[in-house]
């Protein structure tokens, strides 16, 4: 293990399903090509990020089939197989690329069950510790997210899957779930400068479902900038000696106990600076600062 363990310790671990996992994992989607397309900017690079990432105490990784597609998941298998035993790889279904990367739906349940059993074949593992059902339009949930939810749960029931997880949803879709099965995680998008899931997170930190903030650092790339360029934590990056990156990620961290950090990046200076996030405090004054500057959606 590196330098970074006991950091990444200190931000303690969370029920993820049945796994227990660190806070701080990492999420692989960057590895792909340009817009989460075709073969990486730098292969080799790419292995050796996932390979520190693990080395570092990471034992938490968010990938998908249609990342690339097919791509991710490949880099992951030759990077880290054979898997640690306390390695959870996280995936999602319901979505994927057609041949000039449009992103597409593909969220019926027999596509639902080949899009997990693909991840596996890619992954070169029997079984995933999660699989997310992402929410592929704004629609309300009814009799079709049940037939969705009923694929995942013979899934899980078969062995394919040990726990199921819901991502870009509303508090609706989280509570007709929990009506018919357990919910190990909950991923939609949540940062500083997007709060408008909070409702969502504050259902899961009552139940005690880990919830896993994607584009953690702002999306799209105009949020990102507002955040990273953000006088505010500028200022306090400079008082906590901190990057803004990390002010914004140790937020996340200080907001629920039930959050686990999925930061992504291509490089592995980047993922140092991703990882030693977990080191750094806020006070009382730097979380009312960023609360004035950030407030939550209301």
């Amino acid at each position: 293990m590196s330098d970074h363990l006991h950091v990444i310790e200190s931000a303690g671990s969370y029920a993820l399903g049945p796994w227990h996992v660190r806070r701080v994992g990492y999420g692989a989607m960057q590895l792909a090509g340009d817009n989460v397309f075709g073969p990486p900017r730098d292969r080799d690079e790419a292995l050796r990020v996932l390979r520190a990432a693990v080395d570092s105490g990471v034992n938490h990784i968010d990938t998908a089939q249609y990342y690339g597609p097919s791509v991710v998941n490949e880099l992951i298998r030759e990077a880290l197989r054979p898997y640690p035993a306390d390695l959870a790889i996280v995936s999602k279904v319901a979505a994927r690329r057609d041949a000039a990367g449009a992103v597409l739906p593909f969220d019926e349940p027999h596509q639902l069950r080949q899009g997990i059993e693909e991840n596996l074949t890619t992954l070169g593992i029997s079984h995933l510790a999660a699989v997310n059902l992402r929410m592929m339009d704004q629609s309300t949930p009814g009799k079709r997210f049940d037939s969705q939810l009923a694929a995942l749960i013979q899934a899980r029931e078969e062995g394919l899957v040990d726990g199921i997880g819901l991502s870009n949803i509303s508090k609706r879709h989280l509570l007709r779930a929990l009506e018919q099965t357990e919910v190990a995680c909950v991923q939609n998008l949540f940062n500083l400068a997007d709060q408008s899931s909070l409702d969502v997170l504050q259902e899961c930190t009552n139940r005690g479902i880990a919830f896993v903030p994607f584009c953690p650092l702002g999306w799209p790339q105009g949020v990102q900038n507002h955040i990273l360029t953000s006088p505010a934590l500028a200022a306090l990056g400079n008082r906590l000696q901190a990057t803004p990156a990390q002010i914004a990620l140790a937020w996340l961290l200080d907001l629920a106990p039930n959050i686990l950090l999925i930061p992504g990046t291509r490089t592995r200076a980047h993922l140092a600076e991703n990882l030693d996030a977990a080191g750094v405090q806020l006070d009382e004054a730097s979380k009312a600062e960023l609360a004035r500057h950030f407030p939550a959606t209301r």
